[in-house]
């Protein structure tokens, strides 16, 4: 076996794992609390939607094929399938129409490789919203912290951080709900992080959303093998050769280790109200923000002009989408789209009617990308110029999180309903928003997975 590298700090696993592994509900900040909530709510509507998408009947179909004990809720479907089966399925829908929540620190998307992994073990476990809820925590702060480990140079590099940072959260939050001490955690977080992957390249199809799935699944099994004695090693993270050693360009442990046990970041989970790309958003947000102030008449745009970072190029940069799912990576597209008043928020706009729309298209060739890395992670400069010479110009903002929790409760609860309704009919939209709303007092997890399970006659 490799000696551990000389580095600042070569316990960093553990440490991560025992900061995790030490949270108790009633010690966490209630904005943390507060938010995690929001973020099941959140996971649960996109899960959902997403529950009738291809990838989902055909990894559905897999699991049924395979055969196994009914342990956990598909959702949306209602069956139920083994634990590890139903953190694949239900991540990767959960994933599937690119809808879901963001952080930065990661960089990417923090519920949907932890939600699935914790929902499948609660639910097989009987447990209670409490400690659900400090599980989640424990594996968003892990997978935020191990995501400024790997900072800009593992995703610049073409590693899809949703995939292979989500899967230390996952693990962490199993491990977390398991029970498991720190030094069991960072044992299985050696196991998660080996079979940790997901490929940016593959963005743009079903293999994007399969890399939460994976990171779910991963992480479950994971601490379930950690539980029963499975060895790794436990400096997964900072050991020669390890996760940071072979996948980053920068190794630096501090800024993980920074205000450890009293800073926390699940606060600063970033929602999307759009349903694109969240390299999109910024753009989107300065396009409508423009048309509203200004009146703009698309039939008198000239020109127009966008300005991110070189980031986004690589991300969301389609020029000419074919299909609904290449338009959700189109700044072009999508800016077109808000431009035009076109509803960003409704998923079935993204298809290939509207990708192909002589309107749209029209709008989109008259809009140039370029790049200004000046800029935050998620601005965007957007400026009109029309036929008259009249220049129109903002930013769009999407990288600082509401502080309104009250707010943002009821926009998301909004959100939920138009992706939920359609699935389990209004009634039990009701009742599923009441009961995350309350998850402390929820006795059985596993009721809310049942609520979200089989589609309503009336739906």
């Amino acid at each position: 076996m490799p000696q551990a590298a000389e580095v600042e700090d070569t316990d960093l696993t553990l440490k991560l794992a025992q900061n995790s592994m030490s949270f108790t509900h009633d010690d966490l900040p209630m904005e943390a609390v507060e938010v995690a909530r929001h973020c099941f709510l959140d996971w649960l509507g996109v899960t959902l939607a997403g529950s009738s998408e291809p990838l989902t009947r055909i990894l559905l179909e897999d699991a049924v094929a395979a055969g196994g004990n009914p342990q956990a809720t598909i959702i949306g479907d209602g069956r139920k399938v083994s634990m590890q089966q139903a953190a694949l399925i239900n991540g990767s829908a959960g994933h599937a129409l690119d809808y879901d929540d963001v952080h930065l620190l990661m960089p990417g998307h923090p519920t949907v490789p932890v939600v699935p992994a914790l929902l499948a073990l609660a639910e097989h476990q009987g447990r209670d919203g409490k400690d659900f809820l400090t599980a989640m925590v424990a594996g968003i702060e892990a997978e935020c912290r191990v995501g400024t480990v790997m900072n800009q140079s593992h995703y610049g590099a073409g590693w899809h951080a949703t995939g292979t940072v989500g899967t230390f959260g996952a693990t962490t939050a199993a491990a977390k709900l398991l029970g498991l001490d720190g030094e069991a955690c960072a044992n299985a977080m050696g196991i998660g992080g080996t079979q940790a992957a997901g490929l940016r390249s593959m963005f743009g199809t079903m293999c994007k959303p399969f890399h939460a799935g994976k990171a779910a699944v991963n992480g479950l099994s994971a601490a379930l093998l950690s539980e029963r004695g499975f060895e790794s090693r436990p400096d997964v993270l900072e050991c020669e050769q390890g996760f940071a050693d072979t996948q980053t360009q920068n190794y630096d442990p501090e800024p993980a280790l920074a205000g450890l046990g009293e800073t926390f970041h699940t606060p600063d989970v970033l929602f999307k109200y759009h349903a694109a790309c969240y390299g999109t958003h910024a753009a989107i947000e300065a396009a409508m923000a423009l048309k509203r102030d200004h009146n703009i008449d698309p039939d008198n745009v000239a020109s127009v002009d966008v300005h991110v970072r070189s980031d986004n190029l690589r991300i969301c940069n389609i020029l000419e989408p074919k299909t609904g799912l290449e338009g959700k990576f189109s700044l072009r597209f999508t800016a077109a789209m808000a431009l035009l008043g076109e509803n960003t928020a409704v998923i079935a706009n993204y298809n290939e009617e509207k990708v192909q729309d002589p309107e749209i298209v029209a709008v989109r060739d008259k809009i140039s990308v370029h790049t200004d890395d000046s800029m935050g992670l998620a601005h965007a400069d957007v400026s009109v110029t029309l036929k008259d010479g009249t220049v129109h110009s903002t930013r769009g903002d999407v990288e600082t999180p509401d502080r309104d929790l009250e707010r943002q409760w009821s926009r998301l609860s909004i959100k939920f309903a138009d992706m939920a309704s359609p699935v389990i009919g209004a009634a039990r939209v009701t009742q599923v928003v009441d009961a995350v709303r309350t998850l402390e007092d929820c006795a059985d997890i596993g009721e809310i997975a049942q609520l979200c399970g089989a589609p309503a006659h009336d739906a």
